[in-house]
């Protein structure tokens, strides 16, 4: 009796792993890599991160509870404010007394508990603009600058550069480093040894010195959009390199395989075999190395920033913010300056966590 409920347990276990194996070859290939990336429970939670900061980005004019411009000159270096609440006044934030230093001549602020400013969602303020939430009165939950702007503000809509540079920048990385990549592993010879050593050329370089060489040759009359532009050209004429590389390793595998002989025989030309046959086999691949790519070009113009010479004033970004911090008198004096790098790592290693899962989802012999 036992030996036959083992085979009846058996058999049924073999039954459910072949309607599981005919349920997976009913799947496309976009299905298969969504089933599996599902499964990663940190991809997820990279993905949702990063949306939650794209859409922050995207509409930090409702997000942000000042201009990130708006100068108030007297409120300059104002510490962070806690957020309050209680029953009877809902939420609301200490108003702000000021004293001098006399060694420094600065004014320090400090909270006045006897004063309080209610905080409102939606609020409107005096340009008839709505916010997510504001207050009537000073309200500066993460502190303000030298210039007295709002920090948080300016995180906001900093990252709307920052992010934007990676996608940018990675979109014409992934043209370049595509269509190069493909056409070294598919032609190969003279025209092989020609780009693969251009690559090794740029490889040779130190990045943050040619990123600031690059950056350097910006010419300095340029508005804030254009080096915006500019930054971004530089930063995918650079980091194309490895993507050619990882697409000509592929196009090199799957041009001996059965289909492109099939192909060629068939008469198929040049421009078909690699538009239909070679590029749709590195797509997948293709995705993953941009996620993996975009972190890179967010660092490289926070670096670039931060040396003065990416962003430019009055234009913001994460790189620019820091660049601020970068005195000693700001580490021992006004420390939450440095809460712009909070986001750049949140969003780097986010980004990782995603091009990780993406890549085991895309791997046909994962599990």
């Amino acid at each position: 009796m036992a030996s036959d409920k083992t085979n009846h347990t058996e058999a049924g276990e073999i039954a459910e792993e072949f309607d599981s194996m005919t349920d997976l070859g009913q799947l496309s290939y976009r299905q298969l890599i969504w089933r599996r990336f599902r499964k990663s429970r940190m991809g997820l939670i990279a993905g949702a991160i990063l949306i939650v900061f794209y859409v922050i980005a995207i509409g930090a004019p409702f997000f942000a509870p000042y201009h990130y411009n708006a100068i108030n000159i007297r409120l300059r270096h104002v510490p962070p404010q806690k957020l309050h609440f209680s029953f009877d006044k809902g939420v609301y934030v200490y108003n702000l007394q000021s004293t001098r230093n006399p060694e420094t001549l600065e004014l320090e602020f400090t909270q006045d508990p006897t004063k309080t400013d209610p905080v409102r969602l939606f609020y409107k303020d005096a340009d008839g603009k709505r916010h997510l939430f504001g207050s009537d009165g000073p309200m500066f939950l993460l502190g303000t600058d030298r210039m007295g702007r709002d920090l948080l503000s300016r995180i906001l809509y900093g990252g709307r550069v920052s992010m934007t540079v990676g996608l940018i920048g990675v979109f014409l990385s992934l043209i370049l480093g595509s269509i190069l990549g493909t056409i070294s592993g598919y032609w190969g010879g003279w025209v092989d040894n020609l780009i693969q050593r251009f690559i090794e050329l740029l490889a040779a370089f130190p990045s943050i010195p040619l990123w600031m060489a690059l950056g350097a040759a910006l010419p300095p009359g340029w508005s804030s959009i254009q080096v915006y532009f500019g930054i971004t050209l530089i930063l995918s004429l650079i980091g194309w390199g490895g993507l050619a590389r990882q697409v000509r390793g592929k196009v090199l595998a799957y041009r001996e395989q059965d289909f492109v002989m099939a192909a060629r025989a068939a008469g198929s030309g040049h421009w078909h075999i690699i538009t239909r046959h070679l590029l749709p086999g590195c797509y997948s691949h293709i995705i993953v190395i941009a996620t993996l790519m975009i972190p890179g070009m967010i660092l490289g113009e926070t670096a670039l920033s931060f040396l003065g010479l990416g962003i430019r004033p009055p234009m913001t970004s994460w790189g620019v913010l820091l660049e601020e911090a970068q005195r000693v008198t700001v580490l021992l004096h006004y420390p939450w300056l440095l809460f712009p790098a909070i986001p750049v790592l949140i969003v780097v290693i986010s980004f990782n966590f995603l091009g990780d899962a993406l890549r085991d989802a895309a791997d046909p012999y994962s599990d």
